[in-house]
């Protein structure tokens, strides 16, 4: 990032670092990690509805996705743009509860670029194809607490190249939401996380990862998930059906 960038006193945001300490302030809510899946339904939360900053999503493409040193200032941001997007929100309709959804799921696999003292790390992430979108609902333990965490779908496999770029719905398109994965929380007390992410487009068969990070540090992965069908060939089908409601209702009533 350019040393020079910095913030005038008419409050225009013109560092991507001011923008992401301006963006943490709303994500240090306490978050409650439910046990079941009515519990994931039916809670209450205090975190609101996380507002993408576009400056924060461009840090966590330049680390996990591109070299950092390849970033050009592209002049100062405003509050204009991207504000409706959305990183997260743990009163979503978990990955796990969508219905008529195609599911894949695993379990977190440490990175050998983890800051020190995430090796305690553990955790799932679940993605739903269904004929809404798509939902990515992830929950970890031991992570450091009151932390602010970022994750992303990404196009290849934890052990290829680190999983290499994020997912993208349109390759090379924006680098932003909608045409990507993103979701956000915050760490409780204990060092849980808990978080769903959706997005209305229908992923690809491509987004195979998913890779959280730690806000702070956003270029040391902490972790990652290789996604595997619960059902082989289920994603597939699903996309080549169009996630007609009634096909997807057919594909359970097999199974």
């Amino acid at each position: 990032m350019n040393a020079e960038h910095h913030s005038d006193p008419l409050g225009v945001i013109t560092s991507p670092r001011e923008w992401l300490t301006r963006a943490l302030k709303p994500l240090s809510s306490t978050i409650h990690t439910p046990q079941t899946s009515q519990e994931k339904t039916m809670k209450t939360s205090t975190f609101r509805r996380a507002s993408v900053v576009p400056a924060l999503i461009a840090l966590g493409l330049a680390a996990c996705g591109s070299d950092a040193g390849d970033s050009t200032d592209t002049g100062p941001m405003t509050t204009d743009m991207d504000m409706d997007m959305n990183m997260g929100d743990p009163d979503a309709t978990p990955a796990d509860d969508v219905v008529g959804a195609a599911l894949a799921r695993g379990e977190y696999s440490l990175m050998d670029t983890r800051p020190e003292g995430y090796d305690g790390v553990a955790g799932t992430a679940v993605i739903a194809r269904s004929p809404l979108g798509t939902t990515i609902t992830t929950e970890l333990t031991g992570l450091l607490p009151n932390v602010d965490y970022i994750s992303h779908a990404h196009a290849q496999a934890c052990d290829d190249g680190n999983a290499g770029p994020h997912y993208q719905f349109e390759v090379g398109g924006s680098e932003f939401p909608p045409n990507e994965i993103h979701l956000a929380f915050t760490s409780d007390n204990d060092g849980n996380g808990f978080m769903t992410a959706e997005n209305a487009k229908i992923a690809g068969t491509a987004a195979v990862a998913f890779v959280v990070h730690p806000m702070e540090f956003i270029d040391n992965k902490i972790a990652c998930v290789d996604f595997i069908e619960d059902e082989p060939g289920s994603i597939d089908a699903a996309i080549a059906a169009g996630l007609d409601e009634s096909t997807m209702d057919d594909m359970d009533d097999e199974g």
